[in-house]
């Protein structure tokens, strides 16, 4: 199979999934999602016809403005096919197509930072976030565990390949939401060295918010840090030792070449195509499991929404993030298989 086939192929397959969910998404929803994109249509009207002075000095009384309104909100709502069935074709597809393009109208009780109320505004205000803190803490992590693990590969019972275990039964045993709580209490309450909020109190329009939102994230990175690494060296502490064994690093070690370059340009570079899959799939699930982590650090980001919006039953948030969330985790899975496709050959003919 060519590369190009290769490329299509998981290109439709992503389509499928993600029409596939949005549409069960939809169905799950039934009549609340007709409800939710009628109140948007309702706002947005009102909104605009409140705006225009000129329209609104044409008006003879309120009555008269009132019966544009319901007009204007009866025409759109017919247009969109919002007042037929839920599971109508026309009304489906209207609300698939608003799915895809994060057109969700507006939210119930939550805000951006600027004061927008638009779903798609406070979700892409809110994303970037997220994603600086666990992409950042992901290569930290990586390039931790890399090292750490093919340094423990080589040097099988000794105290770093002790720690190395033992770090990894420390991240795969101790929840990250006791480890959080334990670092505030350390750091914020006892020592006083770093702030308890990740939500920086400096305003977004600030010149200083980048920094002061940098500052509020070192005790949520060293948290993930501290929490992630030990998993990571095991995983290439594992993939090294095997690799060791293979008979090419036998006739690498016959032409005289020095074993640190054995170890960090060849073993590391063999293990490097399941390394790559796993760190993707891992900083897309750390995303989509950033509720927990992020409500506990009081982290401005998508986590942190997630919980405001099930707490106020913010349908509107909870849809789009759900579909933001699987849109991110199909992506990244996209991009895994064509860099696995490119490195690893053999991929394609599978």
């Amino acid at each position: 199979m060519s590369f190009l086939r290769f490329f299509i192929a998981r290109l439709l397959t992503v389509l499928v999934v993600l029409s596939a969910v949005i549409l069960m998404t939809i169905s799950l929803l039934g009549t609340s999602m007709d409800d939710i994109l009628k109140t948007s249509i309702k706002q947005d009207v009102v909104l605009a016809v409140t705006q225009d002075t000129k329209l609104s000095s044409n008006f003879k009384n309120l009555q008269d403005r009132q019966h544009y309104i319901d007009n204007q909100i009866e025409g759109t709502i017919h247009a969109e096919g919002l007042d037929e069935p839920w599971y109508s074709p026309r009304s489906m597809g209207t609300k698939f197509l608003k799915t895809m393009t994060l057109d969700l109208g507006r939210a119930r009780f939550l805000t951006s930072d600027s004061g927008s109320q638009q779903v798609s505004n406070i979700i892409l205000e809110k994303l970037p976030k997220t994603i600086l803190l666990f992409s950042t803490s992901t290569i930290i992590i990586t390039f931790i565990g890399l090292y750490l693990g093919a340094f423990s590969a080589n040097r099988i019972g000794s105290l770093v390949d002790r720690f190395t275990s033992a770090a990894a039964i420390f991240s795969s045993s101790a929840p990250v939401f006791v480890v959080g709580v334990f670092m505030i209490l350390v750091f914020a309450y006892f020592y006083q060295v770093l702030p308890a909020r990740a939500t920086p109190l400096t305003p977004p329009t600030d010149p200083y918010y980048i920094l002061d939102l940098l500052y509020h994230m070192i005790l949520p990175l060293a948290t993930i840090i501290l929490t992630g690494f030990g998993g990571w060296a095991y995983i290439t502490r594992s993939l090294v030792i095997n690799i060791l064994n293979e008979d090419f690093i036998a006739v690498k070690r016959s032409q005289g070449i020095a074993e640190k370059k054995i170890i960090y340009s060849h073993a590391l570079k063999n293990a490097a195509p399941p390394v790559i899959i796993t760190v993707a799939l891992s900083l897309s699930a750390s995303l989509s499991g950033a509720l927990i982590f992020e409500t506990i650090f009081n982290w401005p980001g998508m986590g942190l929404l997630y919980f405001n919006a099930i707490n106020l039953r913010d349908t509107p948030v909870i849809l789009g993030q759900t579909y933001v969330l699987v849109l991110i985790f199909l992506i990244t899975n996209f991009i895994v298989d064509m860099i696995y496709g490119l490195i690893d050959p053999r991929v394609k003919l599978v």
